[in-house]
């Protein structure tokens, strides 16, 4: 089996072999460039990282000799693990698929490499996308900088960003009147990570409208579930006769996750 058919696979179907598939193509300088790309994509999947193919990916990540594509695709495949590790600490280790060690190690090699400005732009930037998965100090400087940066890309980056890194409220309703479409997503993104009532009306006139692009109105019918879990339902009923699968879907999610505080606050009356 190729690399290439396992995109038709779920990860948790992949033959027992992928992971060491994934480590072959990576080492492999002679391998198609394709599928050294599509193989950095894939190690960052929960059903195949570990502590090798993390070894991997910041072997491709430091060198300057690769391709920037392939090193940003290396870089945001550490993000997933990062954050896990991240949020569930290392009590149980059979909860997590990489050693404390080299959590450290990931947070230490990324931000090392951002602070390097002969890294090429591109590759600083998936670098700072993925090291905020786990925050530390520095991203606040980081993220700030990024977002007074003239480059829409920088930009971006830094809005996607403050869905992780607090103390950006002001910044994230700014972002939301952008005109840069993923920019404007990934403000409503992180206004619904952060819960941030002040965005509901914004947000809540992105799903009653008619008018909003796909992408967006998904962002939005997740990010009003966490603003206002008790209004959810309501803003996002009519959605529920729509043609779209992947809509109706969205909201049958956001719904049910709206629902499960008020459940859990019920059982906690007396």
């Amino acid at each position: 089996m190729n690399v290439k058919a396992l995109t038709d696979i779920p990860p948790w179907d992949w033959p027992e072999d992928a992971a060491q598939m994934f480590l072959d193509i990576l080492r492999d300088d002679q391998a198609a460039a394709a599928d050294r790309l599509l193989a950095a994509e894939l190690a960052g999947d929960f059903t195949v990282i570990d502590d090798e193919l993390v070894d991997a990916l910041l072997s491709l990540l430091r060198r300057r000799d690769e391709a920037a594509t392939l090193r940003g695709t290396a870089a945001i495949s550490l993000g997933p693990v990062l954050e896990h590790a991240d949020t569930h600490g290392f009590e149980d280790a059979d909860d997590i698929p990489i050693a404390e060690p080299t959590f450290h190690r990931i947070q230490q090699s990324l931000r090392t490499l951002y602070m390097d400005g002969d890294v090429p732009t591109d590759v600083r930037r998936r670098i700072l996308e993925a090291s905020v998965r786990a925050p530390q100090h520095w991203h606040q400087a980081a993220v700030r900088a990024a977002y007074a940066s003239d480059d829409a890309a920088w930009r971006l980056t830094a809005v996607f960003c403050m869905g992780f890194v607090r103390g950006f409220e002001e910044q994230i309703l700014e972002a939301l009147d952008n005109e840069h479409p993923e920019i404007h997503r990934a403000a409503v993104c992180a206004a619904g990570t952060w819960g941030m009532d002040a965005a509901w009306p914004h947000i809540a006139a992105l799903i009653t409208s008619g008018n909003t692009d796909k992408p967006l109105l998904l962002a939005a019918i997740e990010a009003v579930a966490s603003i206002r879990p008790r209004e959810a339902a309501e803003v996002l009923g009519d959605l529920t006769d729509s043609d779209d699968e992947d809509i109706v879907d969205a909201v049958l999610e956001a719904t049910a996750m709206a629902e499960r505080p008020s459940d859990e606050d019920d059982e906690l009356r007396p």
